[in-house]
């Protein structure tokens, strides 16, 4: 005798339960990076007029710069660990886009080889597979360039997007998030380098970093239904 059950699979967690420790993480960065710049422009602001040489601390800008990949990491691997059925039905939607995402750049090089003639473009396209992971990056890259610009804009850019089915509005928000992490955390590293040959310089990339880190939150914590 066989069982049939009407039971509805667990709802997904709104994202910014998925990834709170991610956004927990992202808010404790932007804290500490203008708690390092404070720690430079302090002492300048505090110094009367007539000092010309003010001594300043960078470490804070070389320690949030250092801590915050490991940071971000730790969080991740947090919320997966929190999550662990929302992950799964995650990497089962993602093998499901990025198969229909070779798929779609396969034919595309098919089309472009069929119209090329022996001895042309001389630069090779992208492979396949570099072509379904380059996709799901430009569309990430292009839903945080629109919030930024054009908040309004974002669902109706989200829907189309991810029509076809080669992408999933979770993981375009995702690689959305990823963009803006990477922005911030490349900010950090030139602060890092600036630390030890211009102090205001490592405070102001310390503050370039914040509007990526809290675009990141915003698009981490975004449910657009």
């Amino acid at each position: 005798m066989t069982t049939t059950s009407n039971a509805l699979p667990p709802l997904l967690p709104a994202r910014r339960r998925r990834h709170a420790r991610l956004i927990a993480a992202l808010s404790t960065l932007i804290g500490a990076c203008a708690e390092a710049a404070g720690e430079v422009y302090g002492p300048i602001a505090a110094a009367p007029p007539d000092q010309e040489a003010v001594p300043v601390e960078t470490l804070s800008c070389i320690r949030v710069a250092l801590s915050a990949p490991l940071l971000l990491d730790l969080a991740r691997s947090e919320d997966e660990a929190r999550w662990p059925e929302a992950v799964v039905r995650e990497e089962a939607a993602s093998r499901r886009t990025y198969a229909a995402r070779c798929a779609l750049a396969d034919a595309h090089d098919a089309a472009h080889r069929a119209g090329r003639g022996p001895g042309r473009g001389p630069v090779p396209l992208p492979g396949v597979e570099q072509g379904a992971v380059m996709e799901l990056v430009s569309a990430g890259d292009e839903v945080a360039a629109c919030w930024r610009d054009d908040p309004e804009r974002v669902v109706a850019l989200v829907r189309e997007l991810t029509a076809g089915g080669e992408l999933v509005v979770d993981e375009v928000l995702d690689a959305a998030v990823d963009a803006m992490v990477v922005c911030g955390l490349l900010a950090l590293a030139e602060a890092r380098t600036e630390a030890t040959v211009d102090p205001s310089a490592a405070a102001e990339q310390c503050l370039a970093a914040v509007p990526y880190l809290a675009l990141a939150v915003a698009l981490a914590s975004a449910d657009l239904d």
